[in-house]
């Protein structure tokens, strides 16, 4: 049975003090989640409600967790990543009134699921996920708690995917919101998030220079556009790789090289894949890489790059730096790979995810949207659920507020113009 994150660890107090100002730090940099935490706190809109997440357990994560807590619920969390959890962290939030964390980093299989189960073991009513393996667990292994299920939110790119799949099967059977999909969410999180976290992480670990590197994305979404133009402003080359004719063609048009990953393998210095499907880089583009290649993952699971091909060609296999596990060829070519394969900017050594101020913003949504199911809940069925655009607002304007940065409304004519059909040339 797996306990809280409390029990396991040997400097409990010396963890939850790290923790706690890891978190203070974050939420000082975090104005819409500070003020949702005002509301929340004064108006307890969550109270008699258990709340289970599975995400990346580190400071901003946090920060959500407790606004949800302070709002009246009962929270549990755990990890939705082996490697992604700082336990310091998780000590510090599982010393909070009205949360348990379960999260442990470098956690096996067994151990990751067992959290997840424990977090079931709340019997939520709503759930937070990244990645959708909460979800997938309560489906398949406790169907009699969807009944009391209100709904849940969806936080990243595949996790949407799968439960999108999920719903065409008519599997999906208490409804979530698509938080990735929305724009105060995708627009800022997966671009900018993912192309500076990235990017600085593999930095970090490396200790290398991106000016100069020829670098190879691998897919041009939300995420794959903002790791492009990240290197390409820090004057590295770009070359993406596209399966979809349209992204393909942005990519394009804006400026970098497409190629075919058979092409690409050969010219890359540093690989990222942000596909978020299985298979990217395998056997063949191996044998065509060039000596000291860095190959770093920065979509969700870990299938991107095929690593048992790669260990299957490797004569020898070393830790060569914290993080970075070397892969020797036959031929003497050194291949290097961050993280495990695992989401790079969450799971190396020294990785902290997403900036702050773009995990507020995504935060916030995942706040609001928890908050609709509480007084809304009725309102939807059983499905995938676009987040209602009134929401996406609030969390815009109060980041603007914060800003102090002022913007302009439609006048009355303005937007009846905007609605009607009747005015022609």
């Amino acid at each position: 049975m797996t306990t809280p994150i409390s029990e396991r660890l040997d400097d409990l107090d010396e963890a939850r003090d790290s923790g706690r100002r890891k978190m203070d730090w974050a939420i000082q940099h975090m104005p819409i989640c500070g003020a949702l935490r005002e509301q929340f706190e004064a108006d307890q809109p969550f109270d008699g409600e258990r709340i289970g997440m599975a995400m990346h357990v580190e400071a901003k994560t946090a920060v959500l967790a407790e606004i949800l807590a302070v709002g009246g619920a009962e929270v549990a969390i755990t990890g939705c990543n082996p490697l992604s959890t700082h336990d310091d962290v998780s000590a510090a939030l599982d010393a909070v009134d009205g949360i348990t964390s379960y999260a442990e980093r470098g956690v096996d299989d067994e151990e990751y699921y067992a959290a997840i189960e424990a977090v079931i073991g709340h019997e939520p009513t709503i759930t937070v996920d990244d990645g959708m393996d909460l979800v997938a667990a309560i489906h398949e292994d406790y169907p009699e708690l969807i009944e009391t299920i209100i709904g849940g939110a969806e936080e990243t790119t595949t996790g949407v995917h799968r439960l999108r799949a999920m719903d065409d099967d008519g599997e999906l059977d208490y409804p979530v919101f698509a938080v990735n999909d929305t724009p105060m969410k995708r627009l800022f999180d997966n671009v900018h998030g993912t192309g500076e976290s990235s990017l600085a992480s593999i930095a970090m670990t490396t200790n290398l220079s991106w000016a100069g590197k020829t670098v190879v994305v691998s897919g041009y979404g939300d995420c794959g556009k903002g790791v492009a133009k990240k290197a390409s402003g820090q004057n590295a080359d770009v070359i993406v790789t596209e399966v979809e004719p349209r992204r393909a063609l942005e990519a394009h048009m804006e400026g970098y090289e497409v190629k075919p990953m058979a092409e690409a393998a050969a010219e890359g210095d540093v690989f990222i894949t942000t596909t978020g499907n299985r298979d990217v880089i395998v056997e063949e583009h191996f044998e065509a890489m060039q000596d000291g290649v860095l190959l770093a993952n920065a979509g969700h699971f870990d299938v991107e790059v095929d690593l048992d091909a790669l260990s299957d060609l490797a004569v020898d296999t070393y830790e060569a730096r914290d993080g970075v596990q070397t892969y020797e060829m036959a031929d003497g070519r050194r291949l290097n790979v961050l993280a495990e394969g695992r989401l790079v900017n969450l799971a190396t050594p020294i990785a902290l995810g997403h900036p702050v101020e773009v995990m507020d913003q995504s935060f916030g949504v995942q706040a609001v949207c928890v908050r609709e199911l509480v007084e809304n809940g009725d309102d939807y069925e059983a499905g995938v659920h676009a987040v209602p655009d009134r929401l996406d607002r609030e969390v815009a304007e109060i980041k603007l507020d914060a800003e102090g940065v002022e913007f302009d409304a439609l006048t009355d004519a303005q937007a009846e113009y905007m609605d009607s059909w009747q005015h022609g040339t």
